[in-house]
């Protein structure tokens, strides 16, 4: 009876509700999996929750979580994988013809995919309709920031550098959800023209800092810096450097501050050194693929070490050379990389932006005019970090601003792409298969593939793929 009743008073109200609609016939109901980003953020929760889905993408394993700075010093002269190995990242390694060199690439291919889901996360925060308050215009601005980063991440691997040709072949841009779009690639000129606005945009909304896991103001300046730097725009990387230095509040690692920094496995909001770094914590992390697996030998992987020309590079009174520890793996001497140590519970955060590169980039951006200014930025880290001071004149002192880079920046993927933008040869040690230690600048797989599935549903990227594959 209960049963009957329920369907009667059910039917009634179907009734009611067809007969006094004089518009439309049946209720329209929006299904939850398929609304239009503008019906699915709505209010100023729902960007931030929103928000919080653009920085997880960011943690995947093939972006910032672990692929993307096991590359940077993989594919350079940093890192190099151990003979015993659990087989990971093995063709960066070797550099081989013959394992991963096709579009089928499977770290290629995670790393378009989770960079442009990440896209479209911030494409519709900056695309909403929500009225503006303080917290919108945040929020807009950290996913300006993102698509910044992520656009940043795609064209520096997929596209030649800026410095050899800002005409060529870039990755497609997109800035609005679209479901049928099938972009060709745009001009590298182009990605970085979109970065540039992003960041000024990210720089003009954005009124906060909440902790090193956000961005805020000053680590939108510090990405600026480092794309100008890219693109070979020396004024432009110093004057957002400087920016970062002179007004952000924030104060660079010291000495005695060096080996607890690295230990420490939380985000930070005492604006010391990180200006932004991929998070992790004991609930939102990536378990074994978590980039500290990779380095650390207290876990079941360690795969990758640094290399003796590395580790030479490194005074005694060096602080950094703490970070590297001496032992044996698989019988032959080895120097571990300690810059990750925490691989359970809440492990080791991906550095991105840090406050000591603002000195660099400052240093490097101020030659070959101006000696002075030049000495002054990259000793303010040396004389952080034990190291011998530079005073080096000429090509030497740029090449002396360039070894610091590697040593100060090391194992967090910095390496390799300045060694692109520079256009310069790869030099190995002899702890890279003896095929794999010259990497010329010309070698085609310095850059990655298009992957193989965006080949073959995109027919408009079908004709663009990389050379060698």
């Amino acid at each position: 009876m209960r049963r009957i009743l329920k369907f009667n008073l059910l039917l009634i109200i179907v009734l009611l509700v067809t007969f006094t609609s004089c518009k439309k016939s049946f209720i329209e109901i929006n299904s939850p999996t398929s609304l239009v980003p503008d019906v699915a953020l709505g209010t100023e929760a729902d960007l931030l929750v929103a928000l919080r889905g653009a920085y997880a993408g960011l943690r995947g394993v093939d972006f910032y979580g672990r692929t993307l700075p096991v590359l940077g010093d993989l594919m350079a002269d940093n890192a190099y994988q151990s003979t015993l190995n659990t087989n990971r990242y093995t063709f960066y390694n070797n550099y081989s013809n013959t394992i991963g060199a096709t579009a089928a690439d499977a770290n290629a291919a995670g790393m378009w995919a989770t960079a442009y889901t990440t896209i479209l996360r911030a494409n519709n925060i900056i695309n909403s309709t929500v009225p503006t308050t303080v917290n919108v215009s945040q929020y807009k601005g950290e996913a300006y920031a993102i698509r910044a980063l992520c656009y940043f991440a795609l064209v520096r691997h997929f596209a030649k550098p800026y410095a050899e040709d800002p005409a060529a072949l870039g990755v497609p841009i997109i800035t609005k959800y679209n479901p049928d779009l099938k972009p060709a690639r745009n001009k590298v000129s182009e990605v970085y023209t979109l970065m540039i606005d992003d960041l000024n945009n990210a720089y003009t909304l954005m009124t906060k800092f909440t902790n090193s896991s956000q961005f805020s103001k000053y680590a939108a300046k510090g990405l600026q810096a480092k794309v100008y730097q890219n693109m070979g725009d020396k004024t432009n990387a110093k004057t957002a450097a400087l920016d970062v230095i002179n007004n952000s509040g924030f104060t660079a690692l010291t000495a005695a501050a060096h080996a607890a920094y690295w230990t420490s496995i939380t985000f930070r909001t005492d604006k010391v050194e990180t200006l932004f770094e991929v998070s992790s914590d004991a609930v939102a992390n990536l378990a074994f693929d978590e980039l500290s697996y990779l380095y650390s030998q207290s876990g079941n992987y360690g795969d990758l070490l640094c290399s003796d020309a590395l580790y030479a590079l490194f005074a005694a009174a060096d602080v950094r050379k703490a970070l590297y520890a001496t032992g044996t793996r698989a019988g032959l001497p080895s120097v571990f990389v300690n810059k990750y140590p925490a691989i359970s519970g809440d492990p080791s955060d991906t550095k991105v932006l840090r406050f000591s590169e603002m000195y660099l980039i400052a240093a490097e951006s101020s030659l070959p005019t101006n000696e002075v200014d030049a000495l002054t930025y990259v000793n303010l880290l040396t004389s952080k970090r034990g190291a011998n001071p530079i005073v080096s004149t000429g090509t030497a002192l740029f090449e002396d601003i360039i070894t610091e880079r590697r040593k100060e920046l090391a194992f967090e993927g910095d390496r390799f792409h300045d060694l692109q933008r520079l256009k310069r040869d790869i030099a190995r040690s002899a702890n890279y298969p003896a095929a794999a230690q010259a990497i010329p600048y010309t070698v085609t797989r310095r850059l990655l593939p298009i992957p193989q599935v965006e080949i073959d549903a995109n027919p408009a990227i079908k004709p663009q793929q990389n050379a060698g594959y």
